[in-house]
């Protein structure tokens, strides 16, 4: 089972677009795929076309178990309406946990070994992560094989992606290996100076860790996402699309060449 958490401390840079549209195209390859909603606000949840408020459990309850198993872990996950992909939802009590919980031991760990129970059941797990550094972001990472930084093509999300560095710089600290991550430069538009400058700047200062192309801005994300789809059901032929399965391309790709 391959985990992906798609993390970066500025909002509004694609995580949730990023995260369900590569669920849908996994899907769409007959993988089974979990969506791990971690963010309180809940916009993968909604996305979906779920509302956190309504449903007998969520993600919080996770950490309320006193044991950690499949038994104990499938109770939380609900189908979605796409073949191949469930979901562990979010709700807005999420945003206790560090006040509540944030300092008693083990808590970053938690959903690393729920996933772990699930590893015979999914091929690929994406955690979609919230834009603070607290106790959801530290399970999501410590969970991960690999983490995904969309970036979007503006000065402004630089300096989003720096603090997302420094965040996986202090928490190599606690890993014994370092984190494999990709930069995914994204709502690139060829025809502004900003776009073309950043994606420039992206490529040089971090060469080896950002993807080489770019997702262009795409309206049809903005109505997928009205119609409570990926993407990829829903307008399939579209560039948008299209940018995402060569990026999928690749980090299949990566997966593959880390475990020969």
């Amino acid at each position: 089972m391959i985990v992906w958490s798609i993390a970066n401390q500025k909002g509004g840079v694609g995580k949730t677009t990023t995260t369900v549209t590569l669920a849908g195209l996994i899907s769409e390859r007959k993988k089974r795929v979990l969506l791990v909603d971690t963010d309180p606000h809940a916009s993968l949840s909604t996305y979906l076309n779920f509302d956190s408020e309504q449903l007998p459990a969520s993600l919080f309850d996770l950490f309320q178990l006193q044991t950690v198993n499949k038994e104990t872990v499938q109770p939380l996950i609900v189908k979605t309406q796409f073949e191949n992909m469930d979901l562990i939802p979010a709700h807005m009590s999420l945003a206790t946990l560090d006040r509540v919980m944030g300092n008693r031991g083990g808590m970053g760990l938690v959903l690393k070994k729920a996933l772990d129970a699930l590893a015979d059941d999914y091929d690929y797990v994406l955690i979609d992560c919230p834009p603070i550094l607290g106790v959801m972001m530290v399970n999501a990472l410590a969970a991960s094989h690999r983490v995904l930084i969309p970036v979007q093509t503006e000065f402004l999300a630089m300096k989003g992606l720096e603090r997302m560095m420094r965040t996986l710089q202090i928490m190599q600290k606690s890993r014994s290996a370092d984190f494999n991550l990709t930069i995914i430069p994204t709502m690139y538009d060829k025809r502004t100076r900003a776009s073309l400058e950043t994606l420039q700047e992206l490529k040089i200062r971090y060469s080896d860790q950002v993807w080489a192309s770019a997702v262009p801005i795409d309206t049809k994300f903005r109505d997928a996402s009205l119609k409570h789809m990926p993407a990829s059901f829903y307008a399939k032929n579209c560039r948008g699309v299209f940018a995402y399965k060569t990026l999928l391309t690749y980090l299949e790709r990566l997966e593959q060449d880390e475990q020969a």
